[in-house]
Formats: structure tokens, sequence, C-alpha cells
């Protein structure tokens, strides 16, 4: 892996959390800010090692959290968790099937933003709960599960092309076994 893949994949991040203040009518559609993290933090706990994982998890976090009225490190947790169970369970799961990366973002999207908000509320905050909530967990889980797939796509293609390809088995075939000795 060169250097090139992790910081494409920070650079992506960063405009994300920046982008998710200024989409005044995307926020209108949801009733929450659209959050795509979770889509990204997916994306790298099946392609990346648990170093990128954790430190993306932990900047994406207090990025997000900078730019919003929650405490400062409140949204790292939930991120950090999903990443880490991903990335330590990335041999068990459908990396490469479309239908699965939807349903991990759609998972992703609804769970980090109510593990937020539970940690809000143990913090002292009163998040407001109602049926709306179920709505902007819906929309946020509906972009999150179209986002993941849509990552996994782009960034395959940056890896694509600018990594080296991995050479073909060779001329000579591997099931060969030569003796030596006397036979």
């Amino acid at each position: 892996m060169t250097w090139l893949t992790p910081a494409l994949l920070f650079l992506v991040t960063w405009i994300s959390v920046y982008l998710q203040t200024g989409l005044i009518p995307m926020r209108v559609v949801l009733g929450a800010p659209p959050n795509i993290l979770p889509a990204i933090v997916v994306y790298a706990a099946f392609t990346h090692g648990l170093g990128i994982v954790t430190t993306l998890t932990i900047v994406a976090g207090l990025w997000a959290d900078s730019l919003s009225g929650s405490r400062l490190g409140t949204g790292v947790a939930p991120l950090f968790v999903l990443g880490f169970l991903l990335n330590t369970r990335q041999h068990l799961l459908l990396r490469d099937q479309r239908y699965a990366q939807f349903w991990l973002g759609f998972g992703g999207g609804i769970g980090v933003p109510l593990a937020h908000a539970l940690i809000l509320e143990m913090g002292g905050a009163e998040p407001a709960w109602g049926w709306f909530t179920l709505r902007q967990l819906l929309g946020l889980g509906l972009l999150n599960g179209i986002a993941c797939p849509v990552a996994f796509i782009f960034f395959d293609q940056l890896r694509g092309t600018f990594e080296y390809q991995q050479a073909g088995p060779g001329p000579y075939a591997t099931n060969r076994e030569m003796k030596r000795g006397r036979t």
C-alpha cells in the first residue's frame, strides 16, 4: 500500500465533513446533517489496517464534532467501534458484494448517530426523541447504505489507478512438486 491511498481517504473524509454542514437542502430532506462518515469507515475497515482505521475514526470524529453542536470527542467512540468491529471481523463478511456493502452502510448509518445520541444523553445533554428521530435515522441509514457501495467503487478505482497491480501466477504451474534423490 502506498501513502497516496490513505491520504485520499483522509481528504475525502475532510471534504465530506465540510459538506455535511453546507448542504442545507439535503439537511431539510433528511431532517439531520447528511453524514456519510459511517460509509467511509466501513470502506476503511475492509481495506486498511487497524492503525489507519483508528486514526481515521479519531480524526473524523473530532472534525465532525468541531463543526457540530455536540461536545468535542463524543463522535469518536461510535465511529471507532464500527471501524474496530468490521476490521477485526472482515474475514467473515462479504466485502465484494454490493448488497452486503449496502446493509453494512445502512447499519452503520443508523447505529453511529444512535450511539452518538446515547453518549450525549449519558453526558447530561437532552436530545429530542420522537417520531422524527425514526425518520432521521432511516434517512441517514439509506444515505449511508447508498454511499457505501459508491465509496467502494470510487476508492477501488483510485487504488487500481495509483497502486501496483498484483502479478499473475507466472508461466509455470505452481502445483508441481520436484522429487529429489533416489527414486
